[in-house]
């Protein structure tokens, strides 16, 4: 059996698909620089601690574990970081990827999935993206997603190399099995921060921008279960084992919630009310971002089975008691 390399299978989204694939028997081994994240995240698989930015590492690795198939997770996705540090961003989403596709192609990769975003879209008309969306970003992050897209095209065209884009709109929620989980230092994702306010692990929640075109003022988002993202990577996975052509795809429910929406499912689910302070807009930040999503349903036969607010708040409250109860205990 070839091996299936997961660059950033130690942080959150990554643990996930790692464990997916593990799960039905893939022979996974990792590359992460655990920056942002954790050995203990990374189940029945093989972990190799450096950075895809290292030709040597990945040349090495991708001969030794006899890798067909890369998924790439590895990269910075704080929006505001990347305005105000923009050169951390493209010298580690775009550069490094870079190094990784050309040691790649090398090596004879058959099969290369990306873990994109819809950050690449920008402002959309309504607020809403399918694929042929203009592509135009306002942050260097999503610029520095969009450039690696482009590379990542051109060394399929050259080398034969086939591959799915998958452009996530927002991750949130958590194994439901409690196994693994959202761990990340100073994450910045809504419910995330939210579920951390809920069980104390900090004395308030702020929101950004109360100001919008919306219906309440604050920013509408399209979430997506962490588990049905991970599946949405093994059916790319199959596509491209099928011969499939290679593919760009939204990764979404199709419909949104604002701030306030999540921030009353975080307060009903944790029974607690949290302390929010509102302040102005943050810089890249979008009005509206929903999924137009029936390609990835419709090509990969993927039928989303978390596709509820209360549950995705659940799985994160649940997982930040957990991270909560550990501090306590080595106290």
């Amino acid at each position: 059996m070839n091996g299936v390399l997961v660059t950033g299978g130690a942080g959150y989204i990554g643990s996930h698909v790692v464990q997916q694939l593990a799960a039905r028997g893939e022979r996974v081994v990792v590359i992460d620089d655990l920056s942002t994240g954790f050995p203990e995240a990374v189940r029945d698989a093989t972990l190799v601690v450096g950075s895809v930015g290292d030709r040597e590492l990945v040349s090495r690795v991708l001969g030794e574990h006899d890798v067909d198939t890369v998924l790439h997770f590895a990269a910075h996705t704080v929006v505001p970081e990347s305005v105000s540090d923009p050169v951390k961003y493209y010298a580690n989403n775009t550069c490094n990827t870079c190094n990784l596709l050309g040691c790649s192609a090398k090596a004879g990769v058959r099969n290369f999935i990306f873990s994109s975003t819809a950050a690449v879209y920008g402002m959309t008309d309504g607020g809403v993206a399918d694929e042929e969306a203009p592509t135009r970003p306002i942050n260097p992050y999503g610029m520095s997603k969009l450039m690696s897209e482009n590379i990542l095209r051109d060394v399929c065209a050259a080398s034969g190399m086939r591959h799915v884009i998958l452009r996530y709109f927002n991750v949130a929620g958590c194994d439901p099995e409690g196994r693994i989980g959202h761990s990340t230092p100073h994450a910045t994702l809504l419910i995330k921060v939210a579920c951390q306010h809920a069980v104390g692990a900090c004395d308030s929640l702020s929101i950004y921008g109360t100001d919008y075109n919306t219906p309440d003022g604050t920013g509408i988002r399209d979430y997506i279960h962490v588990e049905d993202l991970a599946a949405a990577h093994l059916h790319a996975l199959d596509h491209l084992r099928a011969s499939g052509e290679s593919l760009t795809l939204n990764c979404g429910y199709g419909h949104g919630y604002s701030v306030r929406e999540v921030i009353d499912a975080v307060t009903r689910i944790s029974g607690r009310h949290l302390n929010v302070i509102e302040r102005p807009r943050r810089a890249g930040d979008l009005p509206m971002l929903i999924a137009r999503s029936a390609r990835l349903q419709r090509v990969l036969d993927w039928h989303p089975r978390y596709d509820d607010l209360d549950f995705i708040v659940r799985t994160a409250f649940r997982w930040e008691q957990k991270l909560a109860q550990r501090i306590a205990h080595v106290r």
